[in-house]
């Protein structure tokens, strides 16, 4: 039926899947998108919502590379909120609540105005492998699709089992079927394959709440976006509203206790440590009378709301009671309860950090079937996936991100050097650079490379190009311009800072904890100047200014490390005849195979004094 051999194929058209074939298909190679259900591309399966915290900086990283999650999520978002602006701006995370129905119409309408990108509708039951290497699928019409490289991104969907109580059944996501020959056909080959758990909460009619017993949460005053392009801003937005549970859901829930699948052994696999069931919160965390809800609504015209933090295994007669009891859901009504799904995942350990199986030659994995979870962390998994099955089969050389240029390049890095047991999560805490992998400069870090390979159009980088040459003029303004006491000190008086006796430069006020461009514009003749700056332009200039020490410490550090990323080990290197190495070392270096020092020194359970032994038998 098929007759042409594509250059790649893509498996699944989640947020991993969509990205993969988006940038395959706009660097030239031929792409083909199989997925169960074309009305489905893009879903958001879990919460209406993009970002978060280190999770708004991948999705910033995305777009400078020429993803399309970023625009995506502008087009659909119905609430803009920056977090963490408490913190220092290395913790600044951007996040949308996102219009759940417009969210998936904006990526197929963005997928199906992709040159080069076809698309078809069925299950994908088997890979084409000849000599070790893909060579196509079959689906399960009996269809045999060619191709020269094969990206695989099913979700959920690997004979996924969905729990509701001691309900059980197969699908990938409620109401859809789940995928299987794929997991065994992989294990066949030599692939060891596991199981994980995930889950979602239930959703409600939003007509059934009494939002007055909420907390409202509005949006941001100023909203930004995602997209470093001129993707729409929004003018109105949504409210989120918060609300806590209390001592009697905790009681009632406790009562569907034994017919949980978590707690009654039906359930084996591991969930999202970061994500719990509401179930495994008042488990864990018995001393604590009240968890925080958030009430989040779909859409724009829906009235469908997604209760964020009740995510449920238990019951459906138990959730309903339960619910009944939060303040404003007296009257609730239930357009679905929560469940739980487990799925099938390879551990990332047996892939290189272009994302290829090292058992099958032109075979990716992306997404959670890598063990992660989150629509961030595959979509960026998806893009880095996609690049290198295009580069592969083109001769191209490969295509990775170190941990000091990206916060994928750190997810990847995890991944496949320590490998991951529970559902993998990005948090600022896991990059050791995030002074670096801020989220206001993803496109300074990644335009120019993105542009090299030819996904990033030549729009994009001079834009980077004129704000990187607007922030350097600011900055140079605000070093050479002296201010005088007189004009400092009622500035100084409103932060509770030291008034000072002699004239600053602008940049050295600035420096001062408290002190913003903002209050500095209290001075005419800065604000004069600053004031004709994009709003980017200024925030670049300050952060530049006001922690240039520690982003010049953080880059010493980078380069310290980096004199180890050169050092590369064979790859039939044989760890087992160096005596001096511990057990430990020997067995996890020969399973994950570190092309790097740096590399071998990340990888859990192999020590510093591991590494010196190596650097010494390697000749160092």
């Amino acid at each position: 039926m098929i007759s042409e051999i594509y250059d790649v194929i893509v498996v699944g058209a989640g947020h991993a899947g969509c990205e993969a074939a988006a940038a395959a298909a706009n660097l030239g190679s031929k792409t083909l998108l199989v997925t169960m259900n074309m009305q489905t591309i893009g879903q958001m399966s879990c919460n209406p919502a993009m970002g978060g915290i280190a999770k708004g900086q991948i999705v910033r990283e995305i777009d400078a590379m020429g993803g399309y999650s970023g625009i995506v999520a502008d087009k659909s978002a119905i609430q803009f909120k920056m977090l963490n602006l408490s913190k220092g701006p290395a913790m600044w995370s951007p996040r949308t609540q996102n219009d759940r129905m417009m969210f998936a119409e904006e990526w197929r309408l963005a997928l199906e105005n992709t040159p080069n990108l076809d698309f078809f509708q069925d299950m994908v039951k088997q890979l084409i492998i000849e000599n070790n290497k893909v060579a196509g699928v079959i689906t399960s019409l009996g269809i045999e699709i060619k191709a020269k490289s094969v990206v695989l991104t099913n979700g959920t969907f690997l004979n996924g089992l969905i729990h509701v109580g001691d309900k059980q059944l197969g699908g990938g996501r409620m109401g859809e079927p789940r995928a299987f020959g794929i997991t065994e056909q992989l294990v066949s080959l030599g692939f060891e394959a596991g199981r994980m758990k995930t889950g979602t909460p239930p959703r409600v009619d939003g007509r059934s709440l009494d939002y007055s017993k909420m907390e409202e949460q509005k949006g941001d005053e100023n909203p930004q976006k995602f997209s470093y392009l001129d993707t729409p801003k929004l003018t109105k937005q949504l409210s989120c509203h918060i609300v806590y549970t209390n001592e009697t859901v905790h009681d009632i829930l406790r009562e569907g206790f034994d017919r949980s699948p978590m707690f009654n052994g039906t359930i084996q696999s591991l969930g999202p440590r970061y994500c719990p069931s509401i179930e495994d919160k008042i488990n864990r965390f018995a001393e604590r009378n009240r968890h925080q809800l958030f009430v989040e609504p779909e859409g724009w015209k829906t009235v469908e709301i997604y209760v964020n933090g009740f995510s449920s295994s238990l019951p459906e007669d138990v959730q309903i009671k339960a619910m009944k009891h939060i303040p404003g859901f007296e009257n609730v009504k239930v357009f679905r309860p929560g469940y739980a799904i487990e799925y099938d995942y390879f551990p990332p350990t047996q892939l290189n950090h272009t994302l290829e199986t090292k058992l099958v030659e032109n075979l990716y994995f992306a997404g959670q079937i890598n063990g992660t979870t989150g629509y961030e962390e595959a979509a960026g998994q998806g893009l880095i996936a996609g690049i290198n099955a295009h580069n592969k089969v083109h001769d191209k050389g490969e295509f990775i991100l170190n941990r000091d240029e990206a916060y994928i390049g750190v997810l990847i890095d995890d991944l496949i050097t320590k490998g991951t047991e529970e559902p993998y999560r990005m948090f600022t805490s896991r990059a050791e650079y995030r002074l670096l992998l801020r989220q206001d400069n993803a496109d300074i870090r990644l335009t120019e490379k993105a542009y090299k390979l030819g996904l990033a159009k030549e729009n994009r980088l001079r834009k980077v190009e004129e704000k990187i040459a607007k922030s350097e003029e600011l900055e140079a303004f605000l070093r050479e311009t002296s201010l005088k006491p007189g004009i400092i000190n009622p500035i100084l008086e409103t932060i509770e800072s030291s008034p000072v006796d002699q004239a600053y430069r602008a940049a050295q006020i600035l420096t001062r904890p408290n002190m913003t461009l903002e209050r500095l514009e209290a001075i005419e003749a800065i604000k004069d100047v600053a004031s004709t700056y994009k709003d980017e332009v200024r925030e670049q200039a300050e952060i530049n200014i006001k922690y240039k020490g520690y982003i010049e410490k953080e880059k010493e550090n980078v380069a310290k490390l980096n004199r180890l990323e050169t050092i590369r080990i064979p790859e039939d290197f044989d760890y087992s005849k160096i005596t001096s190495l511990s057990a430990e070392a020997k067995q996890k270096m020969a399973k994950v195979k570190p092309k790097t020092i740096a590399q071998a020194g990340r990888i859990s359970g192999v020590s510093p004094a591991d590494i010196n032994v190596l650097l010494i038998y390697l000749g160092r």
